[in-house]
């Protein structure tokens, strides 16, 4: 986990919006109900969320729904 915060640390943002960051990101995990994705898929939904964020997104759960995007299982890939 202490990687993925680093990430989104490292992503240039200001403090406050680090913490929605996490917010999305934790908010993406427990969504996927802990199913014991390998790593690179938690990369990759920080990714997705950090990528948001640069494009000017700060609603929690428009970016937790970016972070989930296409992956199978998310109740975002649900509708």
């Amino acid at each position: 986990m202490a990687e993925i915060v680093d990430l989104l640390q490292e992503a240039a943002f200001d403090p406050e919006t680090v913490e929605v960051l996490c917010a999305a990101y934790e908010k993406a995990r427990a969504s996927l109900h802990d199913r014991g994705q390998p790593q690179i898929v938690r990369e990759i939904i920080a990714q997705r969320i950090i990528a948001a964020a640069k494009r000017g997104e700060r609603n929690p759960d428009a970016l937790c729904a970016a972070g989930l995007a296409g992956l199978s299982g998310s109740t975002a890939a649900r509708g």
